[in-house]
């Protein structure tokens, strides 16, 4: 039988609000807002949160929630900030919200990840754990990390620099997760790649910037 790729979920990385909105008429099943792509993603503007959020109708936005580039260990003072953003995307709306954190030595902050998880839980939202997953010591190991912490899915590359290139890894985490969490394949997903990565995975979401996803898998509007 023929596999239904339009079943996949596609969630859209976009990084203001009209990106957002363009990303939904398009068929987009959920949006990832945050800002400054170039730096891997930050937490986006309170304007932005609000008005995607508002305008989103039945579709679904997910909030990266990173106050800073650079590494993944963060301070008191970061992690209060963290979850005084997620308080703000909760009171307007948002689906979920998108966390890491580590620790120095390259293991899951799961002290700090599972503190910002349960704040998010307790207002009704999902929790992503994000690409920090990508910079961990063992990536097996912070994977159960991450299920410990109870979030419903970790966006990773396997890894790698793109998704493409860690295929094979990605393919071992959905095998381990075992339906604990869901492992999301993202970075370097193009409309051209995108159904050999999910063959290739097993994966039932996929993520990506480029709008062409939404069409390459018969999603398109």
């Amino acid at each position: 039988m023929e596999k239904d790729y339009s079943k996949i979920i596609v969630e859209i990385c976009s990084d203001d609000a009209a990106a957002a909105l363009e990303a939904f008429r398009l068929g987009a099943d959920r949006v990832e807002l945050c800002r400054e792509l170039g730096t891997g993603g930050l937490t986006p503007s309170r304007e932005d949160i609000a008005a995607v959020a508002a305008a989103k109708g039945t579709k679904a936005v997910n909030v990266l929630i990173r106050p800073r580039g650079g590494d993944f260990v963060y301070d008191g003072h970061e992690t209060d900030a963290m979850l005084e953003d997620i308080r703000f995307c909760a009171g307007n709306g948002v689906d979920g919200v998108v966390i890491g954190a580590l620790l120095n030595d390259g293991s899951v902050d799961t002290a700090t990840v599972r503190k910002l998880a349960d704040a998010a839980h307790g207002l009704g939202m999902t929790v992503t754990f994000h690409r920090a997953i990508d910079c961990a010591a063992d990536i097996y190991e912070a994977l159960e990390a991450a299920i410990a912490t109870g979030a419903e899915r970790v966006l990773s590359s396997g890894g790698k620099a793109t998704a493409p290139e860690g295929c094979e890894t990605l393919a071992r985490m959905v095998a381990i997760a075992a339906g604990r969490i869901s492992v999301m394949p993202g970075s370097g997903v193009t409309g051209e790649n995108v159904r050999s990565i999910i063959d290739r995975t097993g994966a039932t979401e996929i993520h990506g910037s480029r709008t062409s996803i939404i069409s390459g898998l018969g999603k398109n509007r």
